[in-house]
């Protein structure tokens, strides 16, 4: 029987490193680990319903602007790093009456009720998003929303990631009841190398469900990017 473990969680301390950097005490750890999903969540809540309501449309759909979120504490702030695939995502939060981003981080801070700590927003953006394995499988997801075929969609992903460069390796896999049928199965295509059992090879890992009409869909993505 086979002993599967998180690629990302296997490689801490190597080539990974945590999306949470904090210190607390024991009795303060599960407060600590819900305050940050409390930030991450208002986060993504505030900018789903603000390109809702946005008219223009330099922002495509609001599954692929926001990569991840790293959230950095010390004693007195709370550093906040939203990673980004759209350009001019910065410009869009500084526009509207009051600037969205100020907006934003009153809304953060009242989620976690902190008096002694300052909020910083800061934002990074990613040059070349289709390298990133989160951005990746909402990519799929949007393509079998669609009724593209399976095949197609993992074949295209691999294509766009493989023509950003510097990528050794992909693999991508898809579970469920692909397509409607009534049972059940696993697909997945690999290019190029994976060694997932290599601590030192830098993984891009990412599991990600869509709900379709018929089911629910499980997406895995590997990405080999280096090996140090």
């Amino acid at each position: 029987m086979g002993q599967k473990i998180n690629p990302l969680g296997f490689r801490l301390g190597t080539t990974q490193r945590h999306h949470s950097l904090w210190f607390a005490e024991p009795k303060n750890y599960s407060k600590g680990l819900q305050e940050d999903q409390k930030i991450r969540d208002c986060i993504k809540n505030y900018v789903h319903n603000c390109i809702k309501d946005y008219v223009p449309k330099p922002i495509p759909s609001d599954e692929k602007i926001i990569s991840r979120i790293e959230i950095q504490k010390s004693i007195d702030v709370i550093k906040v790093v939203i990673y980004t695939s759209v350009p001019n995502f910065p410009k869009f939060l500084r526009e509207g009456k009051p600037q969205r981003i100020k907006e934003l981080q009153t809304n953060v801070a009242k989620g976690f009720h902190s008096v002694n700590q300052k909020l910083n927003l800061a934002i990074t953006i990613i040059a070349k998003p289709y390298g990133q394995s989160t951005i990746l499988a909402e990519y799929i997801a949007n393509q079998l929303k669609e009724r593209v075929p399976f095949r197609m969609a993992m074949k295209k992903a691999i294509e766009l990631t493989i023509a950003e460069g510097k990528k050794k390796g992909i693999q991508v896999q898809i579970a469920g009841r692909i397509g409607g049928k009534e049972i059940a199965r696993v697909e997945w295509i690999r290019e190029g190398r994976v060694p997932l059992q290599t601590i030192r090879a830098k993984i891009d890992y990412c599991s990600y469900t869509v709900r379709m009409v018929y089911g629910v869909l499980g997406i895995k993505i590997w990405i080999f990017a280096s090996a140090e």
